[in-house]
């Protein structure tokens, strides 16, 4: 085949734990990672030279993402190459939905997206331990794109191991118009918060395999939120608008600004979404757990 395309989910947190910072500048994670359906679509060409292009839904704003070579999917592709010693170059374009700097770890979807994307155009074959070992290189989300469903991470967040999930999940998504700078909500966290060793919930992963919403909605929470809201203390009235709608829990995905609401079921997260429609823009709803990357045929 010329093309390959890959789709790629948003990651939310059910649970982020986050430790004290490490000496080589991380923070040991303790997450539980949950697929939703909103995607990256990655497409991959042979090509002479390395190029990127990256387009999106109008809602989205690509202005800040880079298309050099420090692009995370760029260099994914650079490091499949050189994993197989290969001196191949690749077109990559990518269909951008997960909204930028936003929690959701778009460019980690489209980091796994490019590295599954050329393992395929290339018929390498690499390992699923090698794929996974290159995304721990890329960044800390990037393995759990290649897995999706939902999973536990460990590390700074790249030790990835699924856990029971027998819910169907409905969540409603409030996108910012602004995002919010991972490594400024890392540092306001440092300066705010005295940090223990991180632990995933027994209660939470319980809630998990019985697929009891309610439970999960008692037990999800997010160690980056108070810092989060010390730096936009706007998303308050998102959480506050999302309990008066009637979700069962609200919480801030990740390192924020998205803003995620846990409903009953589909027709519960329409009518949720409906409501806080009525004052934000950027309002979807999404179910979970969804797959990992994985490839496309466009009809």
């Amino acid at each position: 085949m010329t093309t390959i395309s890959v789709r790629a989910p948003a990651k939310i947190n059910l649970h982020l734990g986050v430790g004290p910072v490490r000496e080589d500048g991380f923070h040991p994670l303790a997450t539980v990672y949950q697929a939703i359906g909103m995607y990256d679509d990655v497409s991959v060409s042979e090509a002479a030279d390395w190029s990127l292009a990256v387009r999106a839904h109008e809602r989205i704003d690509v202005a800040e993402v880079p298309t050099d070579a420090s692009n995370v999917a760029l260099r994914a592709g650079r490091l499949l190459a050189a994993h197989h010693d290969l001196d191949r170059a690749a077109s990559i374009v990518i269909e951008k939905a997960i909204p930028v700097a936003g929690g959701l770890a778009g460019g980690s979807a489209d980091a796994a997206a490019t590295l599954l994307a050329l393992d395929r155009l290339w018929d390498l074959q690499t390992s699923d331990d090698d794929l996974l070992a290159l995304a721990a290189e890329l960044g800390s989300d990037v393995p759990f794109a290649l897995v999706g469903g939902t999973a536990v991470g460990t590390g700074r967040g790249e030790v990835v191991s699924r856990v029971a999930d027998r819910g169907r999940w409905w969540w409603v998504v409030v996108e910012s118009d602004i995002g919010l700078s991972t490594p400024a909500v890392y540092r306001e966290y440092d300066r705010m918060a005295v940090a223990a060793d991180p632990a995933v919930p027994e209660a939470l992963l319980a809630a998990l395999a019985d697929g009891d919403r309610r439970a999960l909605a008692a037990s999800v929470s997010n160690d980056l939120a108070a810092p989060a809201l010390a730096l936009r203390p706007d998303l308050a009235q998102v959480l506050a608008a999302g309990a008066a709608a009637g979700a069962l829990t609200g919480l801030i995905s990740g390192s924020g600004p998205t803003c995620l609401f846990l409903c009953e079921d589909q027709a519960h997260a329409a009518a949720v979404r409906m409501t806080l429609a009525e004052e934000h823009e950027r309002v979807f709803a999404a179910a979970a757990p969804v797959a990992g990357a994985h490839v496309v045929e466009y009809a």
